[in-house]
């Protein structure tokens, strides 16, 4: 469990976290605490325009939220997100739920419970990058698989084999190329589209 603990505070304190509130005492103590931490803060009010590039964490106030701002603020960028909200209002609950924040914290901003917000943070942060990473994996391979099927199909009818015979084929040149089967597949599909592409046709094999 110590171990368990030692990464979660060796991982706040290398985060990039910028802190958007107004220049007040709240923002001071928030700032103050997260230095404490460890981890490098910047603040900034207004909203800037992007953020920094190395900034992977923010603390945002939450209330009179531009929708336009956000959507510029963080164009391209997956940061995690706590929100800050004065008041548990519609409005406020609306703000968080469409900013997908991944925690929350309530003025006046006091020390204690920011650092279980922060942590919460950044581990539901990282969690739902793995998880895209992962899903975005799975859909390579789908796609892939795809591209070596429709591949078979047209080696299978060229040659007037079955199509175990056409997967072997295919097998067989991307190890003797030391390529990929999908960059194989793609190159034989390619041939396809652009033989159609001039109007020409492969005629199948015919076979004694």
């Amino acid at each position: 469990m110590k171990g368990e603990a030692r990464k979660i505070l060796e991982d706040l304190r290398q985060a990039c976290v910028l802190v958007i509130h107004p220049r007040d005492e709240d923002a001071a103590t928030l700032v103050d605490h997260l230095k404490r931490l460890g981890c490098e803060v910047k603040a900034a009010w207004p909203m800037p325009a992007a953020l920094p590039k190395d900034v992977d964490t923010v603390f945002l106030q939450v209330e009179n939220l531009s929708t336009d701002g956000v959507t510029m603020l963080l164009a391209d960028r997956d940061p995690a997100i706590i929100a800050i909200v004065t008041y548990e209002s519609p409005i406020a609950l609306k703000a968080i739920i469409d900013l997908n924040a991944h925690g929350v914290i309530s003025k006046p901003i006091r020390p204690l419970g920011v650092l279980t917000q922060f942590a919460l943070a950044r581990y539901r942060w990282g969690f739902e990058g793995r998880l895209t990473a992962k899903v975005a994996k799975l859909e390579d391979t789908l796609k892939g698989r795809r591209t070596v099927d429709k591949a078979i199909k047209i080696l299978a009818d060229l040659n007037r084999i079955d199509e175990e015979a056409a997967y072997r084929m295919l097998r067989d040149q991307a190890t003797a190329q030391r390529q990929q089967m999908v960059t194989i597949a793609e190159t034989v599909i390619s041939a396809q589209e652009a033989m159609r592409n001039f109007g020409l046709t492969i005629a199948p094999i015919t076979r004694n």
